[in-house]
């Protein structure tokens, strides 16, 4: 294909690491058109009751298969550039994103310790998905003694690390499967270990080293912070360290061996590991400070940039060029979202009203505050600004009235709260969000996008591209290899998004206003220890699923 001013056009392919599945998306440089895309669904999907051998885990657990990722690779990649119908030799670069914080235990060379026939039996030689919560007493320890110690990095992730997140998942393998740990040389985030898979060259990106691996200010927490924590942790910096690297950098080029999976030319760019919500800034063009992306699927992550550092209680953390360049980028998230509407549908709602079509049709209908309820959108934990994993979900005010609709449209507007206290918590600390851009596949349902701008007074932009991470590491392709000269040219040039599609209406917006205080009221109640019945309740239930599950077969032990 040639551009009218006859120059040859040239493309770049964009890779979404989902939780299920994996996208490749094959976009122009010029424009940002999508001009082909492809999934391939993970063989192994989440790996949350037995390992593929049999093996039975335990509670909160979520692991998955390396070898589903190299199979996006191999199938979605060639697959997405035929659809396109463009020449593989006119692409120039890929770049790719994942969810987080999603790792795996590897050896040197980057061989995942699941693929030794040895160890597949071992449950803590597979990834750990990000949504695996089983950690969570570990992170515990964690918080509880950086506050003791007053470590300065605490503050810049709202005084919790995260269940989810490296530290706290490295520990628990250590303390768990000793071996395993000891025999693991890197311990390194899914996003840098395909690019690694995909170049040759081992990397670490800066958004997951910051948000993820707590690195602040060029430094990781001390030696002596972790060896406090257990004598033998003092070694897992060394297995997380790496080549560090800016967003839109090149980490290498494309191998022989990743050539042949995909199909692209051996020695196109390879642009540096990505986070699937951080990366999504660039295709919404929010590269800028107080314009906040909320990435809507099975969970929500919120990011913001901001032109200062500041410490803003219960995030996930503040990152110098952890979502571009030349600002400080903050995250929140929420761990539930599309999955609670989604349990409700499959779980709780009687035949006739059992999708989210009629469910959200005859909620739509109903005035704000209607069904008399508040619910706690906690039924996977509360990543922001409570940070446990052990929270569960709640409903009040149910009586023999409510019907299916009542409570569909009362867990629409808990997603809705808890995004309101985060934006809260970000203004309160001086961090500016004046506009919100909402991305991800709950963006076709007008009721709940309409809540949201009700519910936060603030009007919402969609994003133009159905596929925001994988446009946005397309993005991020382009930069590193040269088309542009940086994310902000490339994300004017390539990204879209539709203005103000959503605006608040003012006598909703004081009606949800009412409704707010009180889910606020519930949680710092049930989140901040006013009644720690929820995380007693988790352990009366652990113990019983555990208790269970040792009439049956050993459950798992702790290799010495």
């Amino acid at each position: 294909m040639e551009r009218v001013d006859g120059a040859a056009e040239s493309y770049v392919v964009g890779v979404d690491f989902g939780t299920l599945s994996g996208r490749a998306l094959v976009v122009r440089v010029s424009d940002g058109a999508e001009l082909g895309t492809a999934v391939h669904e993970y063989g192994d999907g989440v790996i949350s009751e037995t390992l593929p051998g049999g093996r039975p885990l335990p509670p909160d657990w979520a692991l998955q298969n390396p070898d589903d990722y190299r199979d996006v690779l191999r199938y979605a990649v060639p697959a997405a550039v035929s659809a396109a119908g463009v020449d593989p030799a006119s692409v120039v670069g890929i770049g790719i994103d994942f969810t987080a914080c999603t790792v795996l235990p590897t050896d040197a060379h980057g061989t995942p310790l699941c693929e030794d026939p040895d160890l597949r039996d071992r449950p803590h030689s597979w990834v750990k998905l990000w949504k695996h919560h089983a950690a969570q007493p570990h992170a515990d320890r964690i918080n509880a003694l950086a506050h003791e110690r007053a470590e300065p990095w605490i503050g810049r992730y709202g005084g919790k690390i995260s269940a989810e997140w490296q530290y706290a998942k490295g520990l628990q393998i250590l303390e768990e499967d000793p071996e395993i740990y000891h025999r693991a040389e890197r311990f390194i985030e899914a996003a840098d270990w395909i690019v690694w898979q995909l170049s040759g060259t081992e990397t670490r990106n800066v958004c997951t080293a910051g948000y993820k691996g707590i690195l602040q200010d060029g430094q990781y927490p001390s030696e002596s912070f972790l060896t406090a924590l257990n004598p033998d942790f003092g070694d897992f910096v060394a297995k997380l360290d790496g080549p560090l690297l800016p967003l839109g950098a090149r980490a290498g080029t494309l191998t022989a061996r990743a050539s042949a999976w995909t199909g692209l030319p051996e020695g196109i760019a390879v642009a540096v590991g990505n986070v699937d919500a951080h990366v999504t800034a660039a295709s919404a063009q929010a590269v800028e400070p107080g314009r906040l992306v909320a990435i809507m699927g099975t969970s929500t992550c919120h990011v913001v940039n901001g032109a200062e550092v500041a410490e803003v209680a219960g995030m996930c953390g503040v990152v110098d060029g952890g979502i571009s360049p030349g600002a400080w980028g903050y995250e929140a998230g929420q761990s539930g979202v599309g999955d609670i509407f989604g349990w409700f549908v499959a779980h709780g709602a009687p035949a006739g009203f059992d999708s989210h079509e009629r469910l959200t049709e005859l909620a739509a209908s109903q005035p704000v505050g209607a069904h008399g309820l508040v619910a706690l959108d906690w039924w996977n934990g509360n990543r922001s600004l409570l940070v446990n994993h052990d929270l569960s979900g709640m409903i009040v005010g149910m009586t023999l009235a409510t019907r299916p609709q009542d409570i569909y449209r009362a867990l629409l507007e808990s997603t809705a709260y808890g995004t309101r206290m985060i934006i809260d918590a970000f203004v309160e600390a001086g961090v500016p969000v004046n506009d919100l851009v909402i991305a991800g596949g709950l963006t076709n349902n007008k009721l709940l996008m309409q809540i949201y701008a009700d519910v936060t007074k603030r009007p919402l932009n969609i994003i133009a591209s159905a596929q925001g991470p994988a446009l946005g590491s397309a993005i991020h392709a382009a930069v590193a290899a040269g088309a542009y000269p940086s994310i902000h040219e490339a994300s004017q040039a390539m990204g879209r998004v539709h203005e103000a599609v959503y605006t608040p209406d003012p006598d909703r917006a004081r009606a949800y206003d009412a409704l707010y205080a009180e889910y606020r009221a519930l949680h710092d109640h049930f989140g901040r220890g006013g009644n720690d019945v929820m995380l007693r309740l988790r352990a009366i239930r652990n113990a019983a699923v555990e208790a269970v599950a040792a009439t049956h077969e050993a459950p798992l032990e702790v290799v010495a």
